[in-house]
């Protein structure tokens, strides 16, 4: 039986990466800080269910311990806040800085140090989950924007530096209903695609990653196009 690793499990994209995992046979260690979400999820056998702050090197520590994983086929980085604005940066405290830096990017560090020796036995994978924000802007969006960005240089960084026996990719989802928020049809049209994404979307993109065993150092960006619509005022 595979094994994998997914962090922010309890929730949207995680959750469903994790269910689709353990569906399709995996044994799944789902790690979330929310530890009454996690409990909120029916168990079953092939999921374990940890509570894990990815701000935290001493619970990511013992997170990966308490999985009891020798070797690990997949590991997907998925936590952090997904709220990615701030506020004016003249407002922005050290602690709201790193409200974003310290789970997104260090946390994914942390995960992959913690886990390289089990990825290399297994000659595993392992999924950044970045954003199209490291690539475009809103306003105040500062920390986020940071994080998911150094994500994208972290993940082609660890490729050559793990290569040959892990692999390393990214995901970068745009617009994913990840919450089924009510949208209006202009909020559709205005995707190339023709539609917001779900979180299907994103759970095909890190199960290829997870397959393609010549595939690495890449950024798979998933957002119905928007990457390469020029958009005017009219």
């Amino acid at each position: 039986m595979k094994q994998a690793i997914v962090t922010g499990a309890a929730r949207g994209i995680g959750r469903a990466i994790t269910a689709r995992l353990v569906d399709d046979g995996w044994q799944v260690a789902a790690l979330d800080m929310d530890g009454a979400a996690l409990r909120a999820w029916p168990a079953h056998p092939a999921r374990q269910d940890i509570v894990c702050d990815l701000s935290q090197e001493s619970e990511i520590r013992q997170a990966v311990a308490a999985t009891g994983f020798a070797r690990l086929d997949l590991l997907v980085n998925n936590g952090g806040p997904a709220d990615p604005f701030s506020g004016r940066i003249d407002d922005m405290s050290m602690a709201d800085w790193q409200h974003w830096i310290a789970p997104h990017l260090t946390g994914t560090f942390l995960m992959v140090r913690e886990t390289a020796p089990a990825l290399r036995v297994a000659r595993g994978a392992v999924v950044n989950i970045a954003s199209s924000r490291a690539f475009q802007s809103e306003p105040d969006t500062y920390g986020y924007a940071a994080a998911k960005g150094g994500v994208v240089a972290l993940s082609h960084a660890l490729a050559v530096g793990m290569g040959p026996d892990v692999r390393v990719n990214a995901v970068a989802p745009g617009w994913i209903n990840s919450n089924d928020a009510s949208l209006e049809a202009d909020d559709h049209a205005q995707h190339p695609a023709g539609r917001v994404g779900q979180v299907d979307d994103i759970v095909e993109a890190v199960l290829y990653l997870a397959g393609a065993g010549f595939v690495t150092g890449q950024v798979l960006q998933v957002d119905g196009g928007m990457g390469r619509k020029m958009i005017y005022k009219d």
